[in-house]
């Protein structure tokens, strides 16, 4: 069964804020697996726009990873993400 992938692109507008972020949705990336492969670091912009902080989270399916940002925990942690930074955030299927 292939993986699953988050890919999100993400500009902090409210640092201290978003570390409430980090912490609501700890539990939801827990229960469902979560693997970080990239969380922030150095970026090069090959193309296209591109925003301060990128992640890449593996999970051990495709539908791990579509339950994660649907369960209650997460949506908790959205809540607060949402108004602290601006985001696109993708799922996708690993080959």
């Amino acid at each position: 069964m292939p993986k699953g992938y988050w890919i999100a692109r993400v500009d902090v507008r409210d640092a201290e804020r978003y570390k409430d972020y980090v912490a609501a949705a700890k539990p939801a990336f827990e229960k469902y697996g979560a693997n970080f492969l990239a969380r922030g670091g150095a970026v090069t912009t090959l193309e296209g726009v591109s925003r301060a902080r990128n992640v890449v989270i593996e999970f051990p399916s495709l539908q791990h990873a579509v339950d994660c940002y649907n369960s209650p925990e997460y949506q908790v942690a959205a809540k607060i993400r949402q108004e602290v930074a601006d985001a696109e955030m993708l799922v996708v299927e690993g080959v």
